[in-house]
């Protein structure tokens, strides 16, 4: 090793430096080991702190000599200060988490709700007409048989009060309050069918309940127009009929009641004009060839008429 040249600066100031950082180890060394004053003495003697968790460490410090069989700790650490040191007593926490009662993942879907139920509304009751029809005479009615007589019977009639068949106007006589009479023309009745009978003024500020006229069709005659037996004079044409019950075939004239009922009006070679003797209705009958079965008169072959200029 070469020998140091204190000649020169460097070398000076590198010996410096040398001697101070020895001296400050030699200063830490000391006060780590030893330390400085008189608080080195009792750092010497002072014992590692007895963990707090110990049960019996106060017990231990207050017996005497004669009760402790270690009497030697207990004279080392009567000296120590042992109120910051207590009992550490552990207490387990008495919360307990509930077990879940379903599934946390399964999320409640609400069903879809009910429509309500749609309110029916009560109609208000109609209030009773300010008219009362109650009863037309005749009731029942045969189509096509002409003109006649109507009258109604209630309560509450006026003066202004009219007859409506079917919503068409009829001429009205009031007769009293209770009672009105009316011509119901032919026309109205051409038809069967249900007629409705109402009473009501003109401005609809009155009116009835309506009452129902029945028409029915007619008695219609159960015979066929088949022929015609004319004479030379064509007076007293002879109208042969065959009924359609026994298929039998007669013979009328202008004025024979046929059935009882029919009363003939026209003979022709094309229709039969009959009329209902007690509805007054006109029925015709167009000729036809009737009813050719086997025993009917129709089927009897017509004999031959020699002609006068016929000779042997």
């Amino acid at each position: 090793m070469p020998a140091l040249d204190l000649n020169k600066p460097g070398e000076k100031k590198k010996l410096l430096v040398a001697a101070v950082l020895g001296f400050v180890a030699i200063l830490f060394l000391w006060w780590t080991f030893i330390g400085f004053g008189s608080s080195s003495s009792s750092r010497a003697n002072v014992r590692p702190p007895v963990p707090a968790a110990s049960p019996t460490l106060q017990q231990r410090a207050g017996r005497t000599d004669n009760t402790n069989p270690r009497g030697n700790d207990a004279q080392a650490g009567a000296g120590l200060d042992l109120t910051p040191i207590r009992e550490v007593v552990f207490e387990p926490p008495s919360y307990n988490a509930p077990e879940a009662k379903r599934n946390i993942f399964s999320y409640f879907v609400p069903p879809k709700p009910t429509p309500p139920a749609p309110k029916v509304v009560e109609p208000s009751p109609t209030p009773p007409p300010p008219l009362l029809l109650a009863s037309v005479s005749p009731a029942n009615a045969y189509a096509r048989a002409g003109d006649f007589k109507l009258e109604v019977a209630g309560d509450k009639f006026t003066n202004d009060a009219r007859i409506y068949m079917d919503g068409r106007e009829l001429p009205t006589t009031f007769v009293s309050p209770q009672q009105l009479s009316t011509t119901v023309p032919g026309a109205f009745i051409a038809s069967p069918g249900a007629r409705v009978v109402m009473v009501r003024t003109q401005d609809n500020r009155l009116f009835s309940n309506p009452v129902t006229l029945s028409v029915a069709a007619p008695p219609l005659p159960n015979y066929t127009y088949v022929g015609i037996i004319s004479p030379i004079t064509r007076v007293g044409d002879t109208a042969l009929v065959q009924d359609k019950a026994n298929k039998s075939v007669i013979g009328v004239q202008r004025g024979d009641l046929l059935g009882n009922r029919f009363r003939v009006v026209s003979i022709s070679d094309k229709e039969l004009v009959l009329i209902d003797a007690t509805l007054k209705i006109q029925h015709k009958l167009t000729m036809t060839e009737g009813d050719k079965g086997v025993g009917s008169p129709l089927s009897r072959p017509t004999p031959r008429v020699d002609a006068e200029d016929d000779e042997p």
